[in-house]
């Protein structure tokens, strides 16, 4: 039997993570954009104000098509990847924190090493992190108020 394709495992590896997050008590944040262009899988504020970077891998050819994460290390204090227990760990960067999802669970391996961010883009990233937190609560408590709201944006 075939498992999981592409797009059901990254989304199975993400879920995972993210209640990892919430384990630690890190706030998660899927899909979140950053000022250089990028998207972070997961961006979670941790307690002590700090960032940390998920970037989920759902197999080999994903990682070594990817030559983007590298840009992630300037908004966030941590960066790690998130993989599944089939994803061969060795070629991961040693200088990057480890998550294995198992089942439906995820476990922190590595801790990730600390990059701290300076005060004004940490300032400028939580900014953004609140409003987008903040914008994706209402529109689940209020749907179509939301798309009210987005349909009178677009009409001006």
């Amino acid at each position: 039997m075939e498992g999981p394709g592409f797009p059901e495992r990254a989304l199975a590896i993400r879920r995972a993570a993210a209640l990892l997050c919430l384990r630690l008590n890190w706030a998660p944040l899927h899909e979140v954009p950053l000022p250089n262009g990028r998207r972070a899988d997961i961006l979670a504020l941790r307690g002590d104000g700090g960032f940390v970077c998920i970037e989920v891998k759902s197999g080999l050819r994903d990682f070594q098509t990817d030559r983007k994460w590298h840009e992630y290390r300037e908004f966030a204090d941590h960066l790690f990847f998130a993989v599944d227990m089939d994803f061969p760990r060795e070629i991961l960067p040693e200088d990057t924190g480890l998550i294995v999802v198992a089942d439906q669970g995820a476990e922190l391996l590595r801790e990730a090493p600390e990059h701290k961010l300076p005060a004004a883009r940490r300032t400028a990233l939580l900014r953004r992190f609140a409003l987008l937190a903040g914008g994706r609560l209402a529109v689940m408590e209020d749907p179509a108020g939301a798309a009210e709201i987005g349909a009178s944006r677009r009409v001006e």
